[in-house]
């Protein structure tokens, strides 16, 4: 059976595709990003005979969620691809035309070529958690926004009132939604002890364990704990060429930025006090003379590193783990 390769590039409103099938023969189309127009393309795709298909698309957050859920479950495979790979094929290729139909092709390109992994559907309850979790983080987000804007001296008292009142509402609601994640994790016995598992690491707290469970598909997808710091972009990235070139290395950030980002504000608390595991990687930094954020970064991939060390063994954080001892 011929297999066809679908390139989809999405955005908020529509989303364009290029279909290759076997003879390197591309036709598109343009559909909106919506239900209608995912029926569109289910219509679309029917009449052109097209039984076998692999569809990819970049990873670029909630608006492809749909479509590429809609695909699986019509049978058909799909890649959710970093747009960083995405990018670097483009350049490798030496592109110089971009629309959303020359990207598209090069998606259908690029998934024809270097076969990328398959996509799995989240289940509802992994679905219902992220949701939670990144809607948590947009109500903290604009609750920020608005106690930044109440420090800058806003002269008017009734902005300020009104500035107020909504930093309050904002409050409340972060309240409500965090109740709401609770409550989900509770009801499901596996990730209830994972969450537990979790915040027994010092310096992993409510927010950082919800997010690690909403943004980790499996611990066990993962072999090793670096293959995990990959999948969160908190791997250095090293730039060096000759004797001459040598770049301060940094985070590559190729990876789930929802995940990178939860692991920043514990490795700030932990610069600030002290977890028995991290604090000789601190010192030693220190002492190397690496800078602030360079040193945060560390501490970050670390904390991710004992995060998938309690998952994959199942045992709480053991503080005297080092000294060989048992604790109570």
């Amino acid at each position: 059976m011929c297999k066809h390769i679908l390139g989809i590039d999405i955005s908020k409103s529509t989303f364009d595709i290029a279909l290759l099938d076997d003879d390197d023969n591309f036709a598109t189309g343009q559909f909106k990003n919506s239900q209608h127009g995912v029926r569109s393309l289910q219509k679309w795709l029917q009449n052109r005979g097209v039984k076998a298909l692999h569809a990819c698309m970049e990873a670029t957050g909630r608006y492809g969620n749909d479509l590429a859920a809609f695909l699986v479950d019509e049978g058909y495979d799909v890649s959710m691809v970093n747009p960083a790979r995405i990018r670097a094929y483009g350049q490798s290729k030496l592109m110089r035309t971009k629309t959303d139909k020359t990207d598209a092709m090069l998606i259908a390109d690029f998934c024809a070529t270097q076969s990328p992994s398959l996509w799995k559907k989240p289940s509802v309850y992994r679905s219902e958690l992220q949701s939670l979790t990144r809607y948590l983080d947009d109500l903290k987000k604009a609750r920020n926004q608005e106690m930044n804007r109440n420090q800058s001296g806003v002269p008017s008292a009734a902005v300020r009132r009104a500035i107020q009142e909504h930093i309050d509402f904002l409050n409340q609601q972060i309240k409500e939604v965090k109740k709401e994640i609770k409550d989900l994790i509770d009801s499901d016995e596996e990730n209830r002890v994972q969450f537990e598992l979790l915040t027994s690491i010092p310096g992993i707290g409510f927010v950082t364990a919800a997010t690690f469970l909403a943004e980790v598909p499996n611990i066990s997808d993962f072999p090793q704990a670096r293959h995990l710091a990959s999948y969160a972009g908190l791997c250095p990235k090293h730039h060096q060429s000759g004797s001459s070139v040598r770049k301060k290395a940094r985070l590559a950030k190729t990876g789930n930025p929802y995940l990178r980002k939860t692991f920043y504000m514990p490795a700030i608390a932990i610069l600030r006090g002290h977890n028995p595991l991290i604090q000789p990687l601190i010192e030693r930094m220190q002492q190397d003379g690496r800078k602030p954020m360079v040193i945060v970064g560390a501490v970050m991939r670390k904390l991710l590193h004992l995060a998938y060390g309690v998952l994959k063994t199942g045992k709480p954080f053991d503080p005297n783990y080092l000294s060989g001892t048992v604790s109570a």
